[in-house]
């Protein structure tokens, strides 16, 4: 059985890490390289840096500070914001990046997951999804969660996995920042059907939360930004309660 994933992620913006609630009211939370070198050291199976104005601003992902990054950190390390093209994508895997996660530019260019996945090979590709709840199911959000596209977000994973995406970041636009809980019943929807890993993200609070999306969600890691920059729990804390309720986890070394 393949152990189960615990990853931070690293939300940049201006060269620091933020986070807010509902991707907005940002608040500075540290230096990237530190933190991820310090959530490594903690036990975390990957790191996740998404550069999340690059696409709000139309320029590039800050190659140097993923280089500057990858430097410190040996664990398998996802980087997204920002990614236009396959040359995009073929630098940000020159700098040290293990994985490429794209979002907006696959919304409006979905062959970019195609040229993708036959140029590095789908285990490259990430396919983030940014997901609001309506009365129908869930909602496809673009540029950060920011603007809301008439997709369905069940229908669009359904296609981006055809078009060969290795791996889905899914994020609960209605969860992300509550510390309620992630959404299990978009990841259940997601998870009966997906052919490829599920990485949960949006609105970790407290332990049972990982557990309840790994388990009930059915994902196959959980992503957590907050609760592990201002010190709530580390990585190892987390690992530590799901051994202890017969979840699956790499061990930690202390």
């Amino acid at each position: 059985m393949l152990a189960k994933r615990i990853i931070p992620c690293l939300d940049v913006a201006g060269g620091r890490v933020v986070k807010g609630v509902h991707f907005e009211g940002l608040r500075d939370a540290g230096d990237p390289v530190e933190l991820a070198s310090l959530y490594e050291e903690q036990g975390a199976d990957e790191i996740v840096f998404l550069d999340i104005v690059a696409s709000v601003e139309e320029r590039d992902t800050l190659v140097e500070l993923v280089r500057r990054t990858s430097e410190r950190v040996f664990v398998p390390f996802t980087v997204g914001g920002g990614i236009r093209t396959a040359e995009d994508m073929g630098r940000v895997l020159a700098a040290g990046a293990d994985k490429v996660s794209i979002n907006t530019r696959a919304l409006r260019e979905p062959e970019l997951i195609n040229t993708t996945a036959q140029a590095f090979g789908s285990q490259c590709v990430v396919v983030a999804v940014d997901a609001k709840r309506t009365d129908t199911g869930w909602q496809v959000f673009s540029h950060g969660g920011r603007v809301p596209t008439s997709r369905d977000a069940i229908e669009w994973m359904r296609e981006v996995v055809d078009r060969g995406a290795g791996e889905l970041l899914v994020t609960s636009i209605d969860a992300d920042g509550t510390k309620r809980g992630y959404d299990v019943a978009l990841l259940r929807a997601i998870s009966s059907w997906a052919p490829v890993p599920l990485i949960a993200s949006g609105g970790a609070g407290g332990l049972e939360d990982f557990r309840q999306a790994l388990e009930e969600g059915g994902a196959d890691a959980a992503l957590a930004a907050s609760l592990f920059h201002y010190g709530t729990f580390t990585v190892a804390d987390v690992k530590r309660y799901l051994r202890e309720n017969a979840v699956h986890v790499r061990p930690v070394h202390e």
